[in-house]
């Protein structure tokens, strides 16, 4: 059996296991470059370019898998912000529940205090408690996406953050990948990055209700607490926990 809707780890590693051959995406699931192939895919954490420093457990390829309904929703924002001169860009979208396991454990190992590019303010041992890293994840159920906007014709090219940068702080209309002033960089865990936050630019205001706007309106609901995290309020999964790897394509 492929998946079971209870509160448990929905695992689907061992239907391959006697393969050598990549392990199918489960029923209900599909991969949103063959749904939306204009939407931007930069996966974050199936490389080095987040908190951790180093991929996360579960990823092994860069791919945006989501439920059907929550892609063909994503696939309709985007059409519908191709009339603002914008599209969206993905930074994550199914995460297995062993990259959930490992966000925790790296958040309880010995580590600096702090990280500019990502906690400046919130000591890396009050991540938990504060409800930046918790234990379950709305993205293992597959219909939760983190995103932002980038301009139809960017201002420049993406390049890799400086490693002092401040995360709380966006220089200019565009981040440094590209992406449009939102008034912090994605996974900053800081005050700054609720999406209802004060204390970002008006500009950044204005592009996160943008976002805000087009997400809702297509089925989408937004997390207070992060302006790129949007789930599909009617998803097809609310009581599971999936556990499959994200593989690179077949």
């Amino acid at each position: 059996m492929w998946f079971r809707t209870l509160l448990i780890v929905v695992s689907v590693g061992a239907v391959n296991a006697a393969s050598d051959a990549p392990p199918k995406v489960p029923p209900g699931f599909v991969d949103l470059a063959a749904v939306a192939p204009d939407i931007v895919v930069d996966m974050r954490y199936a490389g080095a370019d987040n908190f951790l420093g180093r991929p996360a457990r579960g990823y092994s390829g860069a791919r945006c898998l989501l439920t059907k309904e929550a892609a063909g929703a994503l696939a309709a924002v985007q059409r519908e912000l191709t009339g603002f001169g914008v599209g969206l860009k993905v930074y994550d979208c199914y995460r297995p529940q062993r990259a959930v396991d490992d966000f925790v454990a790296w958040s309880r190992a010995p580590g600096p205090a702090t990280d500019p590019r990502h906690h400046p303010g919130v000591p890396k041992a009050e991540l938990i408690s504060r409800g930046y890293i918790a234990a379950r994840s709305a993205h293992s159920r597959g219909s939760t996406v983190d995103l932002t906007l980038i301009s139809a014709t960017p201002l420049r090219t993406a390049g890799a953050p400086a490693s002092a940068q401040d995360c709380r702080r966006v220089d200019g209309p565009q981040a440094p990948d590209a992406s449009l002033n939102m008034g912090t960089t994605f996974d900053c865990f800081d005050e700054r990055a609720r999406a209802a936050s004060p204390d970002v630019p008006p500009e950044a205001r204005r592009n996160r209700l943008l976002l805000k706007m087009a997400m809702e309106k297509h089925g989408f609901v937004p997390y207070a607490q992060e302006w790129w995290h949007f789930t599909l309020a009617n998803e097809p999964f609310p009581k599971a926990a999936f556990d499959f790897e994200v593989r690179p394509t077949p």
